[in-house]
């Protein structure tokens, strides 16, 4: 790797980690919660520790799961990876709070300790490195904030858990927290510098892709973007999605069938045909092949976020290989301007068409 953009980069240490993570999601198949697809396409378990293993073989070091990607199936072929590497060359970013399971709230104390605890027996691991919380929903008038604080303070001075992440939004609002009884948050601050002092949260994770990254920009009306938020507040980043579930590579198109499990079953047919003619100025440039748009992607995430690891999904060592093998390929200033341009046409075709559509009741 020679371009600046493509140093190590910080997670709960120094700058130690390779810029290029590797996202679970889509090696624990097929799974839905709370009546919501969550997972991927099946993949064989032995593609999926192939996979991870060639992985760390050239480089990686920051591997991304959550409870809820195969509704622990992924955990558990990290965890088959994991007893055939040093543990100390790997850290492990697991989100939680998106399944709740019986329990009355996801962030109940007696959850997330059942919780970390699951997941640890299911990766076979004494610590987890960051422990993610998936939202910002704490209850009515923030009813479990203090009971996850004190919990979450608990788990990590136990050594169960490293260090505390948070999933935000790519541009946090400037609204400041209210003294209304049906509002989630009270008193002064806006919300996430609230947040941020009752939770202490060294990583923030967000959703990010070339069509909108909002790298290091104010927005207007005071709104923030998760990167200056972060760089203010002392916290590292890491981007999931950069390749918006897989629609950036092209492989696409509006007759795509996606089982019900799978998350990408959300993009109607009318999404993935705006998605596949935005790309074609793309393809034209840079050919046909999946993979050339992948590693395109990538570098435009990867640059425009210099700070963030960004966590590329996996589900078979040869697509590894490429993702890995594309980034010793510079993308010139040239040819970023035009993937710029392309992305920003296709985010506003996307945005139009959501806004225009039907709400459902």
């Amino acid at each position: 790797m020679t371009a600046s953009y493509l140093s190590r980069r910080r997670l709960v240490a120094g700058p130690d980690e390779h810029p290029l993570g590797v996202g679970c999601r889509p090696i624990g198949g097929p799974a839905t919660n709370e009546g919501r697809p969550v997972g991927w396409a099946h993949v064989a378990d032995s593609s999926a520790v192939d996979a991870l293993l060639q992985a760390h073989a050239l480089g990686a070091t920051v591997y991304d799961t959550s409870d809820v990607y195969g509704l622990g199936h992924s955990q558990r072929l990290l965890g088959r990876m994991l007893t055939q590497v040093p543990r100390t060359s790997v850290r492990i970013t697991c989100t939680v709070g998106t399944y709740k399971g019986t329990g009355q709230h996801a962030y109940s104390s007696l959850n997330l300790f059942r919780q970390v605890e699951q997941t640890q027996e299911n990766l076979g691991v004494k610590h987890l490195d960051v422990l993610v919380l998936a939202h910002d929903d704490f209850g009515p008038r923030d009813r479990y904030l203090e009971e996850a604080r004190d919990t979450l303070r608990a788990l990590c001075d136990s050594g169960d858990v490293t260090a505390i992440g948070m999933r935000v939004p790519g541009v946090l609002p400037a609204s400041p927290a209210t003294s209304d009884p049906s509002a989630n948050c009270w008193g002064i601050q806006p919300r996430y510098d609230f947040l941020f002092d009752q939770l202490n949260p060294r990583v923030l994770s967000t959703t990010a892709s070339p069509l909108a990254p909002q790298a290091g920009r104010t927005i207007v009306g005071g709104a923030e973007s998760v990167f200056s938020f972060a760089r203010r507040r002392g916290a590292a980043t890491m981007i999931h999605e950069p390749l918006l579930h897989g629609l950036l590579t092209g492989k696409y198109g509006p007759e795509s069938p996606f089982s019900p499990g799978d998350i990408r079953s959300r993009y109607t047919p009318a999404d993935l045909e705006i998605v596949d003619r935005g790309l074609e100025v793309l393809r034209n440039r840079f050919g046909r092949d999946p993979q050339a748009l992948a590693r395109l992607a990538l570098h435009c995430c990867l640059r425009s976020c210099p700070d963030s690891i960004v966590l590329a999904g996996v589900s078979s060592a040869e697509q590894v290989d490429k993702n890995f093998e594309g980034l010793k390929a510079e993308v010139s200033d040239d040819d970023y301007a035009l993937a710029e341009r392309a992305y920003s046409t296709l985010y506003a075709e996307l945005a139009q068409h959501a806004a225009s559509a039907p709400s459902v009741p």
